[in-house]
């Protein structure tokens, strides 16, 4: 069993958004995504299929051009090579579940720039 929480150790970075590796099974890795209100995670895409939850607030989730509007609570997938964007409405925490083959770094990267 492994244990993990989207609560502990919580720090909203001012200046870029905030990503955290909260655990590792055999076939995905459990990310926490951490955004300030207007904090912007730019247009990307994965080589494998993503499922991203929010755990509190809002995001704006941009995929291929259309906007949908995430609350906590909601739970969406997106398959390979979906180009996709995320905009902070309100300070919030988000869960993404990767491929264990994906990379945290690759997420990493697109908060960078």
């Amino acid at each position: 069993m492994k244990k993990s929480s989207l609560l502990e150790n919580l720090t909203y970075n001012e200046n870029k958004v905030s990503i955290s590796v909260l655990h590792e099974t055999e076939t995905t890795k459990e990310i926490r995504v951490v955004m300030k209100e207007n904090q912007v995670m730019k247009e990307h895409k994965t080589s494998f299929p993503i499922t991203v939850e929010i755990f509190e607030g809002a995001i704006d989730f941009g995929v291929n051009g259309i906007i949908y509007n995430l609350v906590k609570g909601d739970i969406v997938s997106l398959e390979a090579s979906v180009p996709h964007d995320l905009v902070a409405k309100q300070d919030s925490i988000v869960r993404l579940t990767l491929s264990k083959l994906d990379t945290v770094d690759r997420v990493i990267k697109v908060t960078e720039s």
